[in-house]
């Protein structure tokens, strides 16, 4: 038996072909009247009979005298009076009794279970096809019933109805009709057509219950349906299960697989299974493309990036929103402000408007690397577009920028703006204007924003107090006590640290027991953080013995 993260599937050899019941495959016949003869109900051709009519006929020279009773005795004239009345059918209202009626008078008494097929498949609503099933199911042989059932799913899944198809389900359980993979292969498409891939996975892991084996095509979508419930483990290894196979997979299925592996940081294998899919001669939609640009700018690979973008355009297709979104994540993810710039500046050619991510992503990469006109102008035509406005971030980064600058009244008016916009003030925001007083000396300013803090009572976190320990790096000596007290507020064993370490005295026990104790309650970035602001703060304040001490913490 092969077990799968809890689901058991009878062992087959996958070597001899495999015939999927949700395909379409051709119907043999050389005579019409053999396409009702041959039909029976286990014939794996039943399902597609009314998807398709056969390609081979009997040719009857229409000049003959009897050309139009032979024409009128053939099936294919049975089959388009049976789609006319499937077309009035997905029309009329669902009424039992009326329905019954009209079938009677359209079929007559000599009626055959494929006319139910014919119908069912041609019908759209979803309101009408249990009466119709009711109908047929009453008039048919026994063995046709499961056939019935699946057809009239399928009507439930053109409509995208899954809680219909599901009750059928479990009508079809109750009346002893045993369900087959095609049952279970048009619900779990069903739910993934109606968004729900849970469902999808929920169903797919009921079929041992029936002892029924998943084919390659019911195995192949539940790759995309596990990924999009987050079950990576589960997708990639029915992925590799079906490249070992050779099993058809569609370009929807390929996209999965590199969004997951782009989700777990794998962007080699991101770039291998875009590789995979095109050797398998499937062209990638632009869509495709899209997730592909997204998964590998997070790992900053500007060169395929580029070279992803070039595909694009040499295919012949038109880069849309999303595509320009992507690479614009991916240059600031890289932080190459030229390429990202460009790309914005693009989108604004082409009249495509910025939502407020994209524009807080631009503008923080131009403050981030210093194109200080460029973020300027990006904000402003924040500021003129209609769809959105700047908020608190925007605010924050264009802020924060001018105070690395030491542009103190630019940044003034920021927050000036910021407040009247509806904003409140943010304490990543009062920290970087108490780093360009102190840059600038202008000791009053810090004395005042650190009363600012104090009085407006702002929660502080792990962020915030990282701000707040650079600053102390660029504090006067007599403004570190305020300082201090700040931190104290949101972590006073920290805030405890900084007094020590501003106080007189080396390097004591009390010093190093507070010290660990603070860093064993923070991981990674933030220790290491913390650890390189007292380093700092140490020798700001030309205490080199403490500074070697948190060295040695790092």
């Amino acid at each position: 038996m092969a077990h799968i993260y809890g689901v058991s599937f009878g062992h087959r050899s996958f070597n001899n072909q495999i015939v999927c019941q949700s395909r379409t495959p051709h119907l043999q016949n050389t005579n019409i009247s053999e396409r009702t003869n041959n039909l029976e109900p286990n014939n794996s051709n039943l399902y597609q009979f009314t998807d398709q009519k056969t390609n081979r006929y009997i040719w009857v020279n229409p000049k003959t005298s009897n050309s139009s009773k032979l024409a009128q005795k053939s099936y294919d004239s049975r089959y388009n009076s049976l789609t006319k009345v499937a077309e009035y059918l997905n029309s009329c209202s669902p009424v039992e009794k009326d329905i019954f009626n009209l079938l009677d008078r359209s079929l007559g008494t000599e009626l055959v279970a494929q006319d139910g097929l014919i119908i069912l498949n041609n019908i759209s609503n979803p309101e009408t096809a249990p009466f119709l099933l009711k109908y047929f199911l009453g008039r048919c042989n026994l063995s046709w019933k499961l056939v019935l059932y699946n057809v009239t799913l399928k009507v439930f899944k053109k409509c995208k109805d899954l809680d219909s198809a599901e009750q059928l389900f479990d009508e079809m359980l109750q009346r002893g009709v045993r369900p087959d993979n095609f049952t279970f292969s048009t619900i779990i498409a069903c739910a993934r057509m109606c968004g729900l891939p849970g469902k999808a996975v929920a169903w797919f892991e009921r079929m041992p219950e029936f002892e029924i084996q998943p084919d390659d095509a019911t195995f192949a979508v539940m790759i995309d349906a596990y990924g999009r419930v987050g079950n990576v483990d589960m997708a990639l290894m029915l992925y590799a299960r079906a490249r070992l196979e050779n099993w058809s997979l569609g370009t929807v299925t390929f996209t999965t697989v590199i969004r997951m592996y782009g989700s777990i940081g794998d962007f080699e294998n991101c770039l291998n299974v875009f590789r995979d899919m095109k050797g398998c001669g499937i062209k990638p939609s632009l869509g495709c493309y899209n997730t592909l640009l997204d998964a590998i700018a997070r790992g900053k690979r500007v060169l395929d990036v580029k070279s992803i973008h070039q595909e694009i355009v040499s295919n012949g297709l038109r880069p849309g929103w999303a595509t320009y979104a992507a690479l614009l994540r991916a240059y600031c993810k890289a932080r190459c402000g030229d390429d990202a710039m460009n790309v914005y500046k693009e989108m604004k050619a082409k009249g495509m408007v910025l939502n407020n991510v994209l524009y807080n992503t631009i503008l923080s990469i131009c403050a981030d690397i210093g194109f200080v006109d460029e973020a300027i102008a990006v904000f402003d035509d924040m500021k003129m577009c209609k769809e959105c406005q700047p908020d608190a971030r925007s605010f924050s980064t264009l802020i924060a920028m001018f105070s690395r600058c030491g542009k103190v009244s630019e940044a003034e008016a920021a927050l000036k703006d910021m407040l009247e916009a509806g904003f409140e003030h943010d304490i990543y925001v009062l920290s970087n204007l108490i780093r360009c007083y102190g840059k600038l000396k202008l000791r009053d300013d810090v004395a005042r924003t650190l009363d600012m803090i104090m009085e407006l009572d702002l929660s502080l976190d792990e962020r915030y107090c990282s701000c707040l320990l650079k600053v102390m790096t660029e504090t006067p000596r007599e403004e570190l006590g305020k300082v201090a007290l700040c931190i104290g507020k949101a972590d006073s064993k920290l805030g405890d640290v900084v007094k020590l370490v501003a106080g007189s005295g080396g390097v004591d026990e009390t010093l190093k027991n507070e010290a660990r104790e603070v860093l064993a309650g923070v991981r990674g970035e933030v220790r290491e953080t913390y650890c390189n602001c007292l380093i700092d703060m140490c020798v700001h304040l030309e205490k080199l013995d403490k500074a070697s001490y948190f060295r040695t913490l790092l």
